[in-house]
């Protein structure tokens, strides 16, 4: 089996692994790192439970190869909660119930942190343009949109003070 040496940052942390030519970013990180926050789900890149990180930009980690991620630094659910960093999104997920079983949230909590970094105050109809890539079977989507919006405005009014 064709094998690769990668280095990598994760959550801070420099990595060195060798690694199968065709694992996917999202085992490397389940299966070699212990990092299980992001789920595998459609392994398509459709349901967005994956979601991670990669050089600060989102992407489903099913769709990377982790030899592709050589040289990349990659935050995962793990170190965006770890750091704090999404302690409000994750509140306010919490307070609107826009969380039932879990399996999405941590992809959903990775998009949301990147649309809150891009667009700091988003209109409900941009949260769901945006959250249009995660799919949550539990909860529908308007306790997410709120608790997106909720941060934005909270974050808005810190900012102004």
């Amino acid at each position: 089996m064709d094998q690769h040496d990668i280095t990598l940052t994760v959550n801070g942390q420099r990595v060195q692994r060798r690694v199968a030519a065709r694992m996917h970013l999202v085992d490397f990180l389940r299966i070699e790192l212990g990092l299980t926050g992001s789920h595998l789900g459609c392994e398509h890149g459709v349901c967005g439970a994956c979601t991670i990180r990669v050089d600060g930009v989102a992407l489903r980690g099913c769709l990377m190869l982790a030899a592709q991620a050589d040289g990349c630094n990659i935050e995962t659910i793990e170190g965006l909660s770890d750091s704090g960093a999404i302690a409000d999104l994750q509140d306010s997920f919490h307070r609107h119930n826009a969380l039932q079983c879990g399996f999405c949230t941590p992809g959903m909590l990775a998009s949301a942190a990147e649309l809150l970094e891009r667009c700091p105050m988003p209109s409900r109809e941009q949260v769901r343009e945006h959250m249009s890539g995660n799919y949550c079977r539990c909860t529908g989507y308007h306790a997410i949109v709120d608790a997106i919006t909720d941060v934005a405005e909270q974050r808005q009014k810190g900012n102004a003070a």
